[in-house]
């Protein structure tokens, strides 16, 4: 058994079909199907059974594609770790951002390839759900998130607090600070993730804190649509301060509210015990500051 006999399985084992690991893997069928019954009797085991159309991981299977993806991904870190070393800085780094914190990228973006001109980009946006399983899934390395997350599996950089803010449409009359009580009969607009406990929950428990069910008539997980729902007088959005330097204000009104105990708390996060690129611990190094201490 070799490396390339582990990645013809495993390959094989997600696609779920002969036919389309080779297409995949840029090879005829006959061959790939011949690697897989040579793995199968090297080790004396059925890997992969036909159900329907499919093929499916015994549980044999299952074991071995679980170890063999482990394998993989090391064997890419380590090439990736020896061209580094060789080669100097130079790739692609992947990085996922809430739309809510996009504004922690442009200019460091700008400045990094200043720095680096040989590294590109590859951006990913999502809720911090999404992108904590796109970080799991090596399909980025670094990812900016809001919490709360659960963070059992990743190493963390903790970011500024952000306070809540109101933001309502432009009106010359409307005060620029306000009570959260001041909020009760108004018709508010949340952000909400597509799964699991975040920004929403947090809002809620802060309008219970001061006696009151928020009247929530829309929640949506796109801080840029609830800001046009804002515009057209629907009702009265609660984002962290900083989501709107990632949007145009124009047609709002943005009012602090002075006794609302809850703030935003964000985040940079990264697989724990995996190698982390030189990229990436470059681009790392442009948010730390002498209070930010990694936390894994």
């Amino acid at each position: 058994m070799d490396i390339r006999q582990i990645r013809y399985f495993a390959t094989i084992a997600e696609e779920g079909q002969i036919t389309k690991a080779a297409k995949k893997l840029h090879m005829a069928q006959p061959p790939l199907s011949q690697q897989l019954k040579s793995l199968e009797e090297e080790l004396g085991v059925l890997l992969l059974e036909r159900k329907g159309r499919k093929l499916e991981l015994t549980e044999a299977g299952k074991v071995l594609y679980k170890k063999a993806k482990h394998l993989l991904e090391q064997m890419e870190e380590t090439v990736v770790e020896v061209k580094e070393v060789g080669d100097g800085l130079k790739g692609v780094l992947s990085i996922g951002s809430v739309k809510t914190c996009f504004s922690y990228i442009p200019e460091r973006f700008l400045h990094f390839r200043e720095k680096y001109p040989r590294v590109k980009f590859r951006l990913k946006e999502g809720d911090s759900s999404l992108l904590a399983n796109y970080v799991k899934q090596r399909e980025v390395e670094l990812a900016i998130v809001r919490l709360p997350l659960e963070m059992e599996e990743f190493s963390y950089l903790p970011l500024p607090a952000d306070p809540f803010v109101a933001v309502m449409p432009e009106n010359p009359r409307t005060p620029t600070v306000m009570q959260m009580k001041e909020l009760s009969g108004m018709p508010l607009m949340l952000l909400h993730r597509v799964s699991g406990v975040g920004l929403y929950e947090l809002v809620i428990n802060e309008c219970k804190r001061h006696d009151f069910e928020p009247n929530i008539i829309c929640e949506c997980p796109d801080a840029a649509m609830l800001l046009s729902l804002v515009r057209t007088g629907l009702g009265t959005a609660l984002l962290p301060k900083s989501t709107l330097l990632s949007f145009p204000t124009n047609g709002l009104q943005i009012v602090e509210i002075e006794d609302c105990t809850i703030q935003s708390e964000s985040a940079i996060i990264w697989l724990k015990d995996r190698y982390l690129s030189k990229k990436a611990e470059r681009f790392l190094n442009t948010f730390r500051t002498a209070e930010m201490t990694i936390n894994s």
